[in-house]
């Protein structure tokens, strides 16, 4: 069972994310929070696995939140809820610690899928996305550079191949190697570089120089 805590300051807003969660057998909605600072102290009480996130909210936006969540360690995974795709807030909120993020008009099935795909320890963004932010993320301030001398040959080019957006079964088969292997890889690189998830791998390899935004 999913377990997934709403945080978003309007009512309706929530209503409608529950009414389609809770048709589902394997999500259960633990919580609801209209601001960042209720949705802290839920988490910590409720435990979820996924939160979805808005990120302008009274007294605490979501992307604060978000980070203080990250900080404190606790495992729910944070998918952020925008109005606009890719605006300023959702690239502070991925860079706080944010797993993926939503358009608030997703459609019911998008919105269950991609709460499944992060609750699996996934990161929600396609190629696209992914080279979207990628680039975005080279007109922000750079945090201090991560190292990857702990990373082998083969997981650095894992690494450079995340950051393109392949899947697991398109890392297989441009390595040639089984997804079993592929998964292994991804696994060591994330435990290595000390990341939640592969968008916090592919900001981290940004940060540390192996990879540039393609040119314009």
């Amino acid at each position: 069972m999913i377990r997934v805590l709403l945080a978003d300051d309007q009512a309706l807003v929530r209503s409608g994310f529950r009414m389609i969660l809770e048709n589902r057998s394997d999500i259960e909605v633990v919580g609801e929070a209209q601001n960042g600072v209720e949705a802290i102290d839920l988490a910590r009480e409720q435990t979820p696995d996924v939160i979805l996130m808005d990120v302008r909210m009274p007294e605490l936006d979501g992307v604060e939140a978000t980070r203080r969540l990250v900080a404190s360690g606790s495992p729910a995974r944070v998918l952020i809820l925008t109005t606009f795709d890719l605006d300023e807030y959702v690239y502070e909120a991925i860079r706080a610690g944010a797993s993926g993020f939503l358009l608030k008009d997703v459609q019911p099935v998008e919105l269950v899928d991609a709460i499944r795909v992060v609750a699996a320890g996934n990161a929600l963004f396609g190629p696209t996305a992914t080279q979207r932010l990628i680039e975005r993320f080279g007109e922000l301030p750079k945090q201090a550079p991560p190292s990857l001398d702990a990373l082998t040959d083969r997981e650095r080019e894992i690494l450079r191949l995340l950051a393109r957006g392949l899947s697991n079964a398109e890392l297989a088969e441009r390595l040639f190697v089984s997804e079993t292997t592929v998964k292994s890889h991804v696994s060591s690189v994330l435990r290595k570089l000390g990341v939640r998830d592969r968008v916090q791998a592919v900001i981290a390899a940004y940060d540390a120089g192996l990879v540039r935004p393609a040119p314009r």
